[in-house]
């Protein structure tokens, strides 16, 4: 009888996974009406040349100034309030798993926005993405996304404005050749 339990439990995980956890959702984007064309994937293909043109130059934006990408994650844009929905947009804007995805809400698609995305990415892939998450200060995380992106709100709400300006006082006081280096030792 355990045996039976222990394996419904089992076999229910990935369910309860895609039901409750919406960002496990990118995995398999399609069963949520979303198309992928190569690394980018919209739930409205007319806008198909707009999120890969965003996709594009901001990918080339954080390679030239802020570090090489060792891999392009799958990027998905959002057109539709439903879209959003499905991949449980609340008050975000966007959000990055790992070093696997990016996703875009509908209410996201600036080119700072998707820097944004694109910088966590790269933290992820030179950091560790659970050293990020647990390890590094927030100023940090956020502040260099907030401030290598180009995001040109200012100020924004807070703590988010206090998180770039420390950033950039840390920044302010390191050679732009040792950033990585740097941000390893945070």
């Amino acid at each position: 009888m355990l045996k039976r339990v222990l394996l419904v439990v089992l076999l229910s995980l990935p369910f309860a996974a895609w039901a409750f956890i919406k960002p496990v959702r990118v995995i398999a984007p399609e069963l949520v009406g979303v198309t992928c064309y190569g690394s980018v994937c919209t739930d409205e293909p007319s806008r198909l040349p707009q999120a890969t043109r965003l996709y594009d130059e901001a990918m080339q934006y954080v390679d030239a100034n802020v570090g090489a990408t060792h891999g392009a994650p799958r990027a998905i844009f959002c057109a539709t309030a439903a879209c959003s929905a499905h991949f449980g947009f609340t008050r975000a804007a966007a959000y990055t798993v790992g070093t696997f995805a990016i996703v875009i809400s509908h209410r996201a698609w600036r080119p700072y926005f998707v820097r944004h995305e694109l910088i966590h990415h790269l933290q992820n892939e030179r950091l560790g993405g659970l050293r990020m998450w647990l390890l590094k200060p927030k100023w940090f995380r956020e502040g260099m996304a907030y401030s290598l992106s180009g995001d040109p709100r200012r100020p924004l709400v807070q703590p988010l404005e206090s998180y770039r300006a420390e950033f950039e006082i840390w920044r302010a006081g390191i050679d732009a050749a040792r950033l990585w280096d740097e941000a390893e030792r945070l």
